[in-house]
């Protein structure tokens, strides 16, 4: 399993919040809001963190193929990305002005600018959907991922015997994710759900699977997204053949994160 993606996989993703996949389906779900699901879940571990790059609605996320090394705090530490770069230099620009004189405001825009080129943290957590008896994956925010890991933990040893609904309501700053456990089964779940519920223990999650949820741009495509976003890459030495479309590279995506601590576009679904 190659995972070069993730920070974190499994049992040290859950902890951590305290190719393209070829021809490989992949399990990742739209989970906008008013989204609901039935789900089960397999393990607490189920998990993989990742850093995503994007600007919203110009670029949809991605993550680089040659991802950055990251120190525990993740912060860049080795290999950046051409987008680490820009946000770098934007960086060194708002500490410019700031010795020059500028005005909070000024030097404020400058690195809230140098804040959209950088990696944002994300999650992807897999369940068992009870209505199609797949796995599914979705993807969350910290925030989000803290509140359902902190449900999953409350029932940790009762995965085998509760069902839950997941649910993502409201939009913006607003946006709310929960996962409720599901008290009355026999009332609330249909006779298939049931059966596939039963079925929960049959095998674990693929976490190879994980690799097929998230768009993967080499540095070519990189660079062409950081024009689209806005950044004069003549500043990093960059430069390329044909003038860029309007429209990111990255097909458009059916999920929209949407709270506060959402990237700055929505991944890219391999549906």
């Amino acid at each position: 399993m190659r995972m070069t993606m993730f920070t974190k996989v499994g049992a040290a993703a859950a902890a951590a919040n305290n190719d393209e996949g070829g021809a490989k389906e992949s399990p990742i779900v739209s989970f906008k809001s008013g989204s609901t699901y039935k789900v089960g879940v397999k393990s607490i571990n189920d998990v993989a963190e990742y850093y995503g790059y994007g600007m919203y609605g110009k670029v949809n996320t991605f993550v680089p193929k040659n991802p950055p090394e990251r120190n525990a705090k993740g912060y860049v530490q080795k290999n950046p990305s051409v987008w680490d770069k820009a946000a770098d230099l934007l960086y060194k620009d708002a500490d410019a002005a700031k010795d020059s004189g500028a005005g909070e405001d000024d030097v404020k825009a400058i690195t809230s600018e140098a804040y959209l080129y950088r990696g944002k943290k994300r999650y992807l957590r897999a369940f068992f959907d009870l209505t199609s008896g797949k796995d599914i994956v979705v993807d969350l925010s910290p925030r989000q991922e803290q509140t359902v890991k902190s449900t999953i933990e409350d029932n940790v040893d009762d995965l085998d015997a509760i069902a839950f609904k997941l649910t993502k309501k409201g939009s913006g700053t607003n946006a709310v994710v929960s996962l409720s456990a599901i008290v009355k089964m026999e009332r609330d779940l249909t006779e298939d759900e049931r059966a596939n519920f039963a079925k929960i223990g049959e095998a674990p999650f693929d976490m190879d699977s994980f690799e097929t949820c998230l768009y993967v741009a080499d540095e070519e495509e990189q660079i062409k997204n950081l024009v689209i976003a806005g950044f004069d890459i003549a500043r990093l030495g960059l430069s390329i053949g044909a003038q860029p479309s309007t429209q990111s590279t990255a097909q458009p995506a059916a999920n929209t994160p949407s709270d506060a601590d959402a990237p700055s576009a929505e991944p890219k679904l391999n549906f």
